[in-house]
């Protein structure tokens, strides 16, 4: 189903327009959104997750007018740069969307967080933090998107 939902996307992205679409004309366009952030000055940003299987995260903001202001596809390279040690989870989690995975090492007591992404076209990649027990960013880092390989049989 989730695969379905993001082939529709440029479709309900094509019926937006900036300035002229209102909050009811983006959720009938895109649904439900994942969450809905409040912004200063009384906008609303709202999250449009395509995790786990899909390899983009859509933050859609709708001004205090009503009127829509700016779609951002956030899993990027200029995005995952803004992700540094020191920061809290939380932070990273309202940059990016709700992630693809996460999971618990215990030996290690750390968390990994896993984002998937689109490197160019035809390429997945896979966006990962990792966290203390705090949910405090230790690392962040890109690499080969290893639930793509594993479908394609090691193959790229």
């Amino acid at each position: 189903m989730a695969l379905v939902v993001a082939g529709c996307d440029p479709i309900a992205l094509d019926k937006l327009k900036v300035g002229q679409s209102t909050e009811a004309d983006v959720r009938d366009a895109m649904g439900t959104p994942e969450m809905v952030w409040n912004e200063a000055g009384g906008a609303r940003t709202f999250e449009y997750n395509r995790q786990p299987a899909g390899h983009v995260n859509y933050m859609i903001t709708i001004g205090a007018d009503g009127k829509l202001q700016e779609i951002k596809q956030v899993l990027t390279e200029q995005e995952f740069a803004k992700i540094k040690p020191g920061m809290a989870y939380d932070q990273a989690r309202r940059l990016l969307g709700k992630p693809a995975k996460e999971m618990w090492y215990p030996l290690k007591q750390e968390q990994h967080v896993d984002w998937r992404y689109l490197k160019d076209p035809t390429t997945s990649g896979m966006f990962t933090i990792v966290l203390d027990k705090q949910r405090i960013i230790l690392r962040a880092y890109t690499g080969p998107d290893m639930n793509e390989e594993y479908r394609n049989g090691g193959q790229r």
